[in-house]
């Protein structure tokens, strides 16, 4: 298995002097595209009625808890990066910690897997999942993740988005009345004035 991760890495892994335009992309895929995803949960909140909002709740839950477990299984088992490894061409700075599970790709499609779970916003959830996919091909472009460190966060992803979806009687259903609450008492002033919806 190893031996089919480094040859598959190598494969997709950028030359030592990449285009300049592909290493621009990559690293503008690599790194900023995750911010755009809580970026949506808020609009989803802020805009959306109820079934938009209980969606974008459960979704951030399980991006949370799929970070929590990538973060056990990384502390359990210390899997090597590959420029930690000395293997192809690293073109990303990265902190030389465990590499599987990916936690952005864990984050991007436990978002998006929990909202593929309802109804009201699955062609949303299915849309970002597919939005993941050249983020997954970036890092491992940019030499900072194997491609099984994908393969394993699309799994705790699943895990992740599933069990918030199993949760959703009645641990959800509390946690979205108490946002609720709270996001009427801060944005009291705002509601008032028809600019956010109560």
């Amino acid at each position: 298995m190893e031996h089919l991760n480094d040859t598959l890495f190598l494969l997709i892994n950028a030359p030592q002097h990449p285009a300049a335009w592909t290493l621009f992309l990559a690293r503008l895929l690599a790194r900023y595209v995750i911010w755009a995803y809580p970026l949506i949960l808020a609009l989803c909140w802020l805009r959306g009625g109820e079934q938009i909002r209980r969606a974008a709740l459960e979704a951030a839950l399980a991006g949370i808890l799929g970070l929590l477990i990538s973060g056990l299984i990384g502390l359990a088992w210390q899997h090597p990066r590959p420029f930690v490894m000395g293997l192809g061409h690293v073109f990303l700075h990265h902190a030389a910690d465990s590499s599987f599970p990916s936690d952005h790709l864990t984050f991007i499609w436990a978002v998006s897997f929990a909202l593929m779970f309802h109804a009201a916003s699955r062609r949303l959830g299915l849309v970002l999942a597919i939005v993941g996919l050249p983020v997954a091909w970036s890092r491992i472009y940019l030499g900072v993740h194997f491609p099984l460190d994908m393969v394993g966060a699309a799994v705790v992803a699943g895990l992740a988005a599933w069990l918030c979806a199993r949760a959703r009687h009645p641990f959800v259903d509390v946690v979205f009345g108490w946002a609720v609450c709270l996001y009427r008492f801060l944005f009291a002033a705002l509601i008032r004035r028809g600019w956010l919806r109560p």
